[in-house]
């Protein structure tokens, strides 16, 4: 009983800190890479372990694991945090293990906690080490090491990523914590009223540190006194687990992979058309401190990248959303970030959009030529003929005629696909059949391989006199010719030969 002489189990030594396993038959989770006859297992086991890097979410056992290959190595096991550490600590270390290996051939492991916090040069210092193999790196990181990590140092290692707890894993944690009588709350009477545990280990979302923390607060508060007297039991209620763990702080940093995967998994369940994940993802980053503008700005995206013309006015809903919460603010701004993302899930989807980067690739592919039709005709009608044969849609029913848009290289490419979903539903027969009849036109037309020749005076007075001498048929010959649709590539026999005169 001397162990509690200071009131808690093994003086003031958090409960998290005293349950750590000690081997790995205490180790509880990460059965994905610990289970039996995984790698990682089997490699502790026989102390044949390279570098080695942990990724995942905090308390899932990163720090816990590299304790316990430290209970189950042969070698030298140093620690380090790299918040609190630099370049000095990190070339002591260094030195230390030089020397172990000179003198006594001994391995030496480093654990580097928080290793993504160490910047470029420091992490620099200690590749040529763990190249030539005086040092075995273990790094524990809450950041994706592919973007965070150096990549030698990644290229060197084992990347192994833990998972958050779930709630069976958590509840044998706090099991064992509750019936160890060393480490634990084993030596007394604990009683946990109805829920009272669940409510912990639900609100933990898989951390087993936060569990334990709370684990611990609830009970140690519950009783008059701790420790109570002999025989008396420590009930602790519903009341009291709630107090203990309130709410889990979210673990989200606006400029690592939690910011990234939550964003991620907001847009996907607007495309998806699910408003329960739309509306928990974005009260999950509202409620972590995500800016509301960030929000809007990824849902302006969505709204012409997942829906487009299936619901054109999608756009307009979140811009105007978007206004109206400049105006308004927070709290009451949360109302319009709602309707807008609400709005996006339950809208038709449509990704015809896309159909741009189709184009820009056949641009970056092609170097296509303008149609001469399509050319500027103020500038050059005369000479080259840029813009002769454009019909202009207006003076045409419906507003509408078929005639080449594309480059002559690209006849028949297609990029727009409409959908049959929302308002694209209702244009997409209209947009097919257009493309049709457009399709049709380009197998009929001839293709022009002529241009007009440059301005001749001489010519242009010739032809000035002998339109003189027909201006009577002008008439006539304007109404033949137009119903002929005579092209510039045409080759024409006039029969008998006196209308030659008529067609100069």
């Amino acid at each position: 009983m001397d162990l509690f002489s200071q009131g808690t189990p093994m003086g003031s030594e958090p409960l998290a800190s005293r349950m750590r396993p000690r081997n790995l038959e205490e180790y509880v989770g990460q059965e994905h890479i610990l289970g039996q006859g995984r790698l990682l297992r089997r490699a502790i086991r026989a102390d044949q372990l390279s570098s080695l890097i942990f990724y995942g979410p905090p308390g899932t056992g990163k720090t816990t694991l590299a304790r316990v290959i430290a209970n189950s190595t042969s070698s030298r096991f140093v620690s380090m945090n790299a918040v609190l550490s630099g370049v000095k600590e990190l070339r002591a270390a260094i030195d230390e293990a030089r020397e172990a290996q000179d003198l006594y051939e001994k391995r030496s492991i480093l654990f580097v906690d928080e290793v993504h916090r160490w910047n470029k040069s420091q992490q620099d210092a200690l590749l040529p080490w763990v190249e030539q193999g005086t040092i075995m790196l273990i790094g524990a990181t809450t950041e994706n090491p592919y973007f965070e990590v150096n990549k030698a140092l990644v290229s060197r290692s084992r990347v192994f990523q833990l998972t958050s707890l779930g709630e069976r894993e958590l509840l044998q944690i706090a099991k064992q914590a509750l019936e160890d009588k060393q480490r634990g709350y084993g030596q007394w009477q604990v009683n946990f009223h109805s829920d009272a545990l669940a409510h912990l280990v639900r609100v933990a979302s898989g951390d087993a540190r936060s569990l334990l923390n709370a684990l611990q607060l609830a009970i140690e508060t519950s009783p008059t006194e701790f420790p109570p007297p002999q025989g008396e039991i420590i009930e602790v209620t519903l009341e009291a687990a709630e107090e203990s763990i309130q709410q889990k702080a979210l673990l989200y940093d606006k400029e690592g992979d939690y910011h990234f995967d939550s964003i991620s998994a907001f847009i996907k369940s607007i495309r998806g058309s699910d408003p329960d994940g739309t509306l928990y993802w974005m009260a999950r980053m509202l409620r972590a401190g995500e800016d509301p503008h960030y929000i809007f700005r990824r849902m302006l995206i969505s709204a012409s990248e997942d829906i487009g013309l299936a619901d054109p006015q999608a756009l307009g809903v979140v811009n105007s959303a978007a206004s109206a919460y400049d105006r308004v603010g927070l709290p009451e701004g949360q109302f319009h970030l709602t309707q807008a993302a609400l709005y996006l899930a339950t809208c038709p989807k449509s990704n015809s959009s896309l159909a741009f980067f189709d184009a820009l690739d056949s641009v970056e592919k092609e170097d296509a030529q303008i149609p001469n039709h399509l050319k500027d005709s103020s500038r050059d009608q005369h000479s080259f003929g840029h813009g002769k044969g454009y019909k202009y849609p207006h003076a045409f029913r419906d507003h509408w005629v078929a005639q080449q848009y594309l480059p002559g290289s690209l006849k028949g490419r297609i990029f727009y696909q409409p959908t049959n979903q929302g308002y694209e539903g209702s244009i997409q027969q209209r947009v097919i059949r257009r493309r049709e009849e457009q399709l049709e036109l380009m197998l009929q037309e001839p293709r022009e391989i002529l241009s007009f020749s440059p301005n001749d005076k001489e010519r242009d007075r010739w032809i000035r006199r002998l339109q003189g001498h027909n201006r009577q048929r002008q008439p006539l010959l304007e109404k033949l010719l137009n119903s002929m649709d005579i092209l510039r590539s045409d080759r024409i026999l006039l029969l008998p030969l006196r209308w030659n005169r008529l067609f100069w």
